[in-house]
């Protein structure tokens, strides 16, 4: 393998890993932190998509399709939050699953009523159509732009968590929420928060996605599967575990896609490697997450407790 196309894997495992960040960070925190199963949250993503594309239609900005994808999945979020999702959190988690499961089929289908089966194709933003070099290698704006914001994001979650008050309340109530409670702390409005932040998170990233994938119903399924994948890797209920686990994902999966039909292709013939390589790489995520479970089952980067 070629130094360029070692480092043009090496940006592209990069920038999937920073997509599912952006859903792994809401997720963890929904599910670490309030212990709730959230299967519609890759819906959110998928709507976000849609907002976001539908806003870039309407004013040809993508930074107004971002803003607009934002506030969408948040409004959609506090909306199930205050009217399915507070209804659950005392419930067993299998209600959890059954009731955010008919949201993905609901979802899915109001998707296909109003848009219609076929998929919505983005254009990327004209400003970031071009390339970036980077140590004599030209790689794509926009993925390069993307691979920047999640770490922007990223680095904003950090924060939020760790160092200001409204974070040391999430990590006071994840430990001990009736005696936050008893402190005089609303815990309903701070689970309502922190479940938005998790959809506007998932919006963020399906309205960046928009331009590479196309935008279509049920595009938020397999990419959930994923990063569920990733917070089992990194440790339920932190971000950092989420960024790190992305980012093993997502280079793990870019590349064992390029790596495997090279492999195969010694010991089998061109046309066999090349369709059972995407699929090897496919199963190689999973293995990961079984080797991780099997030695270390609290996930790679914990939550510290205490």
């Amino acid at each position: 393998m070629s130094a360029t196309l070692l480092l043009a894997q090496l940006l592209n495992g990069l920038q999937y890993g920073v997509l599912l960040f952006l859903l792994a960070a809401g997720l963890t925190l929904v599910f670490g932190i309030m212990s709730f199963v959230n299967l519609a949250h890759g819906s959110l993503y998928m709507l976000g998509a849609y907002a976001g594309a539908l806003a870039y239609a309407a004013t040809g900005s993508f930074a107004l399709s971002i803003l607009g994808a934002m506030a969408a999945a948040l409004a959609i979020g506090l909306l199930l939050e205050v009217s399915i999702v507070s209804r659950l959190y005392r419930r067993d988690h299998l209600d959890h699953v059954l009731a955010t499961f008919g949201l993905v089929m609901f979802f899915n289908e109001l998707v296909r009523i109003v848009w219609g089966p076929q998929p919505l194709f983005v254009q990327v933003p004209e400003v970031l159509s071009g390339t970036v070099s980077l140590f004599g290698f030209n790689y794509p704006s926009y993925r390069f732009a993307i691979i920047v914001a999640g770490l922007v994001v990223a680095v904003g979650s950090y924060l939020l968590i760790h160092k200001t008050r409204v974070g040391m309340l999430i990590r006071a109530g994840a430990q001990n929420p009736q005696l936050v409670a008893a402190l005089g702390v609303n815990i309903g409005l701070l689970n309502a928060m922190l479940f938005g932040v998790g959809a506007m998170l998932a919006g963020v990233a399906g309205a960046m996605a928009g331009p590479v994938l196309s935008v279509q119903s049920g595009m938020g399924e397999p990419v959930l599967i994923t990063t569920l994948v990733v917070i089992v890797i990194g440790g339920i209920g932190s971000v950092k575990g989420a960024l790190y686990g992305a980012i093993i994902v997502g280079l793990v999966d870019t590349f064992g896609r390029v790596m495997l039909p090279l492999l195969l292709r010694q010991i089998a013939e061109r046309s066999i490697a090349d369709a059972a390589g995407p699929a090897l790489a496919s199963m190689s995520v999973y293995l990961l997450m079984a080797l991780v479970l099997a030695l270390r089952p609290q996930g790679l980067f914990p939550v510290r407790r205490g």
